[in-house]
């Protein structure tokens, strides 16, 4: 014959249960932003994200624009802060709608303010769900390097933002899986993101000339006709410039250890 549940049975289950509830809460946002992502690619609101949309609803776009400026620029925002919170590699291209609106400069600050709040809200729900997963039960190399780029977290962020070749996704998570305070990743996003999106921005300021040469060419616009070599060298070399930064820390560290010995 069984016995009967005691408290201590009782506890433990109810401690599992706990335990589920709690782990499911810390994958609630991530599991809403995936969902959100596979439904927007889904619906197909990812091709929307192009030059040929551009060039299709220019004048629509800056009729609804000039009908109410503010509103425009904070519908603007939120916007490019949902897309960039649900994984849509659109920023540059957000920027480049955004300059061809506001004028280069109010649309880079727009579109830097939207997408660091969406990269922001994809960092938290990566956190909630990962939070310090390379420093639990961490090796000791693994540990090391945690502690290190978690020391220099800010320089390491503002040179991956800067690396035009490093997807945005990425960066937006591998800083949840380390130790990395809020405000280091807002203001290492706002200053890393802040020059190409300037550009892009200041490209979409003229790429009513841009869509002219492409018509008098008898030819779609193309994002080569915006992005020139010397946009992608100068940016390049920003992101190296970035990367020296904590080179040059650590060899001065070494030497200065090495002077006290």
């Amino acid at each position: 014959m069984e016995k009967p549940a005691g408290p201590l049975t009782q506890i433990g289950d109810g401690e599992a249960a706990a335990l589920r509830a709690s782990g499911f809460r810390r994958f609630l946002p991530l599991a809403v932003l995936v969902l959100g992502f596979a439904g927007g690619y889904a619906s197909g609101l990812h091709e929307h994200f192009s030059l040929e949309t551009l060039a299709g609803s220019r004048a629509s776009l800056i009729g609804a624009v000039g009908g109410s400026s503010v509103l425009a620029a904070l519908a603007f925002a939120v916007f490019c802060l949902v897309v960039t919170a649900f994984g849509f590699p659109a920023p540059s291209m957000l920027a480049v709608f955004g300059g061809l609106l506001f004028g280069w400069a109010p649309g880079a600050l727009l579109a830097v303010a939207g997408a660091a709040g969406g990269a922001t809200v994809m960092f938290l729900a990566a956190r909630s769900a990962f939070g310090g997963a390379l420093r639990q039960g961490a090796r000791r190399a693994t540990a090391r390097l945690a502690r290190g780029f978690e020391r220099d977290a800010f320089t390491y962020l503002v040179a991956l933002r800067l690396a035009p070749y490093i997807p945005f996704i990425a960066v937006n998570i591998v800083p949840a899986l380390f130790r990395v305070r809020l405000a280091t990743f807002i203001g290492a996003t706002v200053i890393g993101m802040l020059p190409l999106i300037a550009i892009f921005a200041w490209l979409g300021e003229g790429v009513d000339a841009a869509l002219a040469s492409a018509v008098a060419a008898g030819r779609q616009l193309t994002p080569s006709d915006l992005v020139t070599t010397q946009v992608k060298l100068a940016l390049s070399a920003l992101a190296l410039l970035a990367v020296l930064v904590p080179v040059v820390r650590h060899l001065a560290r070494r030497r200065s250890t090495g002077s006290r010995q």
